[in-house]
């Protein structure tokens, strides 16, 4: 799939730092390649953060996403740091 922006949006804004909300049926690794978010090159900047719901339309998982270039109109965002763990219960 693609970026949709209809599924980007804000959570928070303070002193520059944007805090957003992605959910995607996208893999992590998908939503990590260079040049995934550019339609949103305008908006995101290094060193905001996305919480994102991925895989969404399986086995979803949840984590948080580092913008850490944007040069050019090409946006690259950091490894997906995971949200959550094993659920033993």
């Amino acid at each position: 799939m693609a970026y949709l922006s209809k599924n980007l949006s804000v959570l928070a804004y303070a002193n520059g730092f944007t805090l957003w909300h992605y959910t995607t049926p996208d893999t992590a690794a998908t939503v990590d390649t260079a040049g995934y978010f550019n339609g949103a090159s305008e908006m995101l900047r290094v060193g905001d953060m996305i919480l994102a719901n991925v895989e969404a339309d399986g086995a979803m998982k949840a984590g948080i996403f580092l913008v850490n270039a944007n040069a050019a109109g090409v946006v690259d965002v950091a490894d997906i740091t995971g949200v959550g763990g094993t659920d033993t219960d």
